[in-house]
């Protein structure tokens, strides 16, 4: 840079010189101070904006809701029958097929009856012959009495006539027992049945020596299974439960706006279409087990169940009438408890702690923390936090929205669609 030199200058001539020289570099220095407020205006970082998430709300709501409990239940015949030989004697044949229906009374097998005939027989004769020395003791005391008045015969042979015909009456009334008990003996060895139902197979073949005693008792065995019996059990804290809801099991609540009713699967899946009712609950509860005996009855018209049969039992246990219920889906389960987020009206999400019962297929009862309408978070929960803006949209809508732009038919929505995307 060159030098300027003011020697041999005057004074005015200097003060000149600066003037000009502060005029010229005073610009200079404001246009450059504008050009670097410019040049950071224009070249500076853009502040990021932060995204507001979006999330699919539900509105909450309450409905009457069914509590179901479910076990495991064994069926068994209403009335459950084996058919013994009372007497003993040879199996004589067989009336009736296999595995067939048979009515009360219906005559099933036949023992060898020649001994009991006998003795039937053995029993008239008796009793023929007690009557007769009945008719006999009779008449002679008819002839001591009117002698014994006209002082003819003693008073010992008075007293000993009226014991003899006494004693003769007593003897027909033996006989006449006698003879009832060796028919009905008879009438053993023509074995019925008790009830109606059907008969199993036979367990004692023709010919084979059956009785209550030296042979064999068990002939068959029948079942009565028009209605069936369902046996399952239940805990005890099923039965705590049930009161705290002033739900008797076994017993009609006429407090009640509901009836409790049992349904059954069957061994393929499929829900039996007849439905039956609890009509027993044991009163203690078995302490090897912790549970008690409950007992339900179900009408079998096909016969399709069979006694003995396992199946699962589910029992209508409690209606919540006004319950509020939210999906599963929208619950979240932490070391803390459970908590759900809630959209406020100010598009605010709140992290809400909340209580549960029972799940309901794919909701769950929350027994406290929701009120009915708030909006609850279905989807996107998983990127809130306590206290974070957010976008809310309505779940219903937008699953109507996506099913309607992938409808096939829907050709408008879906050209408007790959126009947006072309853009």
């Amino acid at each position: 840079m060159k030098k300027i030199h003011f020697e041999g200058v005057s004074n005015e001539g200097r003060h000149l010189i600066k003037s000009k020289k502060f005029k010229i570099g005073v610009p200079v220095v404001v246009a450059s101070v504008l050009l670097a407020v410019i040049a950071w205006f224009v070249f500076r970082p853009k502040p990021e904006i932060a995204d507001i998430p979006t999330v699919e709300v539900e509105n909450v709501i309450t409905e009457d809701v069914k509590v179901y409990g479910e076990y495991s239940g064994r069926i068994r015949a209403q009335q459950f029958v084996e058919v013994h030989a009372r007497v003993e004697g040879y199996l004589e044949s067989m009336l009736f097929k296999e595995g067939s229906y048979i009515k009360k009374g219906q005559t099933l097998f036949i023992i060898d009856p020649k001994l009991y005939k006998a003795h039937v027989e053995r029993a008239k004769a008796q009793l023929s012959k007690a009557k007769a020395i009945a008719q006999k003791a009779e008449r002679d005391l008819n002839r001591i009495r009117p002698l014994y008045e006209q002082n003819a015969a003693s008073q010992l042979d008075l007293d000993n006539a009226i014991a003899a015909y006494e004693s003769a009456k007593a003897e027909v009334t033996v006989s006449e027992a006698d003879l009832t008990q060796a028919e009905l003996t008879l009438g053993y060895t023509r074995v019925t049945s008790p009830i109606s139902g059907y008969i199993s197979e036979r367990v004692a073949d023709i010919g084979t020596l059956v009785g209550p005693s030296g042979g064999k008792s068990l002939l068959a065995t029948i079942v009565k299974s028009d209605t069936v019996r369902v046996d399952f059990s239940m805990t005890a804290l099923d039965y705590l439960n049930s009161k705290e809801r002033n739900v008797n099991l076994g017993t009609q609540n006429p407090s009640n706006k509901w009836d409790s009713f049992v349904t059954i699967t069957l061994a393929d899946g499929t829900v039996y279409p007849h439905q039956g009712k609890v009509d027993f609950a044991d009163p203690q509860v078995d302490p090897k087990t912790g549970t008690f005996s409950v007992r339900a009855e179900m009408p079998n018209p096909d016969h399709s169940l069979l006694p003995g049969e396992f199946t699962k039992v589910k029992v209508l246990l409690d209606v919540r009438e006004n319950a509020v219920t939210v999906p599963i889906k929208a619950m979240i389960i932490e070391k803390g408890g459970a908590f759900v987020y809630v959209v406020r009206p100010d598009n605010i999400v709140e992290k809400r702690f909340v209580e549960t019962g029972p799940e309901i297929g794919n909701n769950i009862v929350i027994e406290r923390g929701l009120a009915k309408d708030e909006k609850l978070v279905v989807e996107g929960y998983h990127k809130l936090t306590h206290g974070m803006i957010v976008k809310p949209i309505p779940a219903a809508a937008e699953n109507n929205m996506s099913e309607n732009n992938n409808e096939p038919g829907n050709t408008e929505n879906n050209g408007a669609q790959v126009k947006e995307d072309e853009k």
